[in-house]
């Protein structure tokens, strides 16, 4: 994990404790309760997007690609959630589609030798994120379900556009259950999942992995982008002011998917796919995101061929509330919210 800075760390403090103040006072700050579609947007969160916009915009895309990687590297340690007791982390190489992958496994010290575990993919749009970018959310979600966290870093977009990190997703997955022995980990009781483009690559990996030998036995998706095609009402509805905006997903898009690859392909939009015979699965999804109805879209897709899926919205969430779940209550409940349906999952 990288090392906050001095000023990331006072930066993120002080955010935290506004965040934090009384909630009448921090209405006044946040301003007037923001209403659509019959939801009310959380105060917490108003009043950090209201902060991000003083420190220069709480939109995602748009930039230089460096400069936006670095942006997300340094949100997300401001406010990611932490743990009340050690995680063990150690470094190791996956297979990847094009060659070995870095990976993080995470083993909290109460798990057994040959533990449940997750296969986590995080989120970016496929072009931004990365193992330290989402490393409090895997500590806290190793931690709370008590299982193994494996997090994969794929090549990500423009410099490996799809299907590169759709292969290295697969790849790993099926690396894992290969190497289950030597990782500590109970290959029976393999999970994948992860937030928004990694909650894709999870969809993806459990439809192209449902014949294997040895399948995924679950998956745990936190507002995943699943189809590229077709825009849906919550993308219109909220278009602009809400982290990820009609126009991040289109920068997102422009960089991830070469004209080679067809919008509606299911390797980059799973709802397309065929689901039948895929791991049960619980679907988190954020009122306030544009992604909300193609993620619960999913869901119902899922259902209809046989599978168990719970869906769960958050109706004053927004997108990527994982990230900031060290200081804004819903997205901390959230997590631990799926951290516990993974543990019930993965005790089977």
């Amino acid at each position: 994990m990288k090392a906050q800075t001095l000023a990331s760390r006072i930066e993120g403090g002080l955010a935290r404790t506004t965040l934090n103040l009384p909630a009448a006072l921090l209405r006044i700050l946040a301003g007037r309760p923001v209403v659509l579609d019959g939801q009310t947007l959380d105060v917490q969160t108003q009043m950090l997007l209201r902060l991000q916009n003083l420190r220069g915009g709480a939109a995602l895309g748009g930039r230089a690609v460096e400069r936006e990687r670095a942006l997300m590297e340094g949100q997300c340690q401001l406010l990611e959630p932490g743990t009340e007791q050690p995680v063990e982390t150690r470094e190791v190489k996956l297979a990847g589609g094009a060659g070995p992958l870095p990976a993080r496994v995470y083993r909290p010290a109460a798990c057994p030798p040959k533990a449940g575990a997750l296969v986590f993919y995080h989120g970016g749009g496929f072009v931004i994120g990365s193992v330290d970018s989402h490393d409090g959310v895997c500590r806290a979600l190793a931690e709370r379900a008590n299982c193994v966290v494996i997090s994969v870093e794929y090549r990500l977009a423009p410099e490996h556009p799809a299907p590169a990190g759709v292969e290295d997703a697969i790849a790993s997955f099926r690396d894992i259950v290969v190497r289950a022995d030597e990782l500590g980990v109970d290959a029976n009781r393999l999970a994948v999942g992860g937030d928004s483009a990694g909650g894709n690559l999870a969809a993806v990996v459990a439809q192209a992995t449902r014949k294997d030998t040895v399948p995924p036995a679950f998956q745990l998706l936190f507002y995943p982008t699943v189809d590229f095609a077709k825009d849906r009402e919550s993308v219109r509805t909220f278009a602009k002011g809400f982290l990820l905006e009609k126009s991040s997903m289109d920068w997102f898009r422009g960089h991830y998917i070469p004209e080679s690859v067809d919008n509606s392909d299911p390797r980059v939009s799973p709802i397309y796919g065929d689901t039948s015979g895929v791991a049960p699965a619980i679907v988190i999804t954020g009122g306030f995101d544009p992604l909300r109805d193609e993620g619960e879209a999913y869901a119902e897709a899922m259902k209809a061929s046989g599978v168990d899926v719970t869906v769960s919205r958050k109706p004053t969430m927004i997108h990527g509330f994982l990230n900031f779940a060290g200081a804004v209550a819903g997205g901390d409940a959230a997590l631990t919210e799926g951290a516990d349906a993974l543990a019930r999952a993965l005790q089977q």
